[in-house]
């Protein structure tokens, strides 16, 4: 069912809100859990369709799991070679986590499997992670140009290997280390920069630390996992939308509770207070290995900069609302080195550019990143493409807008954020949906 936001113009964001769990971090807690020995308790666990598809798929392969319950889970795990094989398909729906992650993890195991999802899913690529699997090899085929559906064939052993990413991705790397805890020997995967670490944070509490030495990860083949209790922080991407709000917004002041701040997902504030955001943490601990902070945002004029890229992949996924805040920069923002934008739910940089376009927003796509020069905007109508960022990101920009923005397909936000509209309007936007 298609849903449609309706976003007036003006108000301000205030009060205390909570984010959902985690989504990194609840994918990898079921995968993990599922391949342990014992029983793994998961807390604040993200109810979203994108891990809840990890959920089903791990289920269809016969572990069996209670919840969720209010973020509760309980995973009793089967061990590393205690899966069964599926008996249908199994749909990743709009998750390219799961299929990338579920491809590494199901390379080494002695029954065949095929991965398939939704429309937006099947245009992904995954030669970036069939590939270094078949240099391991692993038994996997795809369609026309890498896409999926994934067709992995049963495999009695897999070799380690020592592999140099062609391009950041936390994804990749995370699925070659899981194969690499079924292969024969070390597996080593070198970064060409430091992605999110929440699979090597998540080894190392299920009893199998990495070796990490850099930008150089390493995991041992005969690895045994251990069950453990994992506690989802909330997750700092779906903050993100709630930080650009309150950064734009005259007169905001708002409290986002526990929040992850992993030093390795953390680049989306530092850009921020480049721009000249008031962004300052309260009540900073850390939890289950992952650093936590209550994140108070203040409204603050923004300026352009150029955005450091030693800081692209450690804000991937906040780019489309960092997008929002360069429109209500003053001056120019520019962007590179961030091509990986355009393989995401949608081709982020180009739908984007035309979404401020149509807001009379200075947006100019490159190859590889984007040029906005901030000012005034009026209201449009903003087509998301299906991709839940896209469709939060200009909810967002309502605040400072001139007229009503109306964004369509907004159905998938319920993949990363479920009740994001409900949270939104407790906050002071001004939304509603048909």
């Amino acid at each position: 069912m298609s849903i449609t936001y309706h976003v007036l113009p003006g108000g301000v964001l205030t009060g205390e809100i909570e984010v959902p769990g985690d989504k990194s971090i609840s994918h990898r807690s079921i995968m993990f859990g599922a391949i342990a020995e014992g029983t793994t308790y998961v807390n604040g666990f993200l109810e979203g369709e994108d891990a809840l598809s990890t959920m089903n798929a791990f289920r269809a392969m016969g572990v069996p799991i209670e919840g969720p319950i209010d973020g509760k889970v309980v995973i009793h795990g089967v061990g590393k070679y205690g899966l069964k094989p599926p008996k249908e398909v199994i749909d990743c729906g709009n998750s390219g986590t799961t299929m990338r992650l579920l491809a590494g993890l199901l390379a080494g195991q002695d029954f065949a499997v095929t991965l398939t999802g939704d429309e937006t899913l099947l245009k992904r690529p995954m030669a970036r992670v069939a590939n270094p699997l078949s240099l391991m090899g692993a038994n996997i085929d795809t369609e026309s140009e890498g896409r999926p559906p994934l067709r992995i064939h049963a495999s009695s052993s897999l070799q380690a290997i020592d592999y140099t990413l062609p391009m950041a991705s936390a994804q990749v790397k995370s699925a070659i280390l899981l194969a690499g805890l079924y292969a024969r020997g070390v597996t080593t995967v070198i970064e060409p920069e430091i992605t999110r670490d929440h699979t090597e944070k998540m080894l190392e509490a299920f009893g199998c630390p990495p070796v990490v030495n850099g930008k150089s990860i390493s995991v041992e083949g005969s690895a045994q996992l251990k069950a453990t209790t994992i506690h989802v922080p909330g997750d700092i991407s779906s903050a993100t939308f709630f930080m650009v709000g309150a950064s734009i917004a005259p007169g905001s002041n708002l409290l986002l509770r526990h929040v992850g701040i992993n030093p390795t997902r953390s680049g989306v504030i530092e850009i921020l207070r480049l721009m000249g955001a008031d962004l300052t943490f309260e009540n900073e601990s850390s939890v289950g290995g992952e650093r936590v902070a209550d994140i108070r945002v203040k409204y603050a004029p923004l300026k352009g900069i150029y955005i450091p890229e030693r800081l692209v992949s450690l804000a991937i996924d906040e780019f489309p609302a960092i997008f929002i805040a360069a429109a209500n920069a003053t001056g120019t923002t520019l962007l590179s080195g961030a091509k990986e934008l355009r393989v995401k739910e949608s081709d982020r940089i180009q739908v984007m550019a035309d979404g401020l376009l149509a807001l009379g927003v200075n947006a100019m796509p490159t190859m590889d990143g984007m040029v906005i020069e901030g000012g005034m905007y009026h209201g449009g109508v903003i087509q998301s493409h299906g991709d839940h960022r896209i469709a939060m990101s200009f909810a967002m920009a309502a605040l400072r807008a001139q007229g009503e923005i109306t964004i369509v397909d907004c159905q998938n936000v319920a993949t990363s954020f479920p009740g994001f509209d409900e949270l939104a309007k407790a906050a002071g936007l001004n939304i509603r949906l048909t």
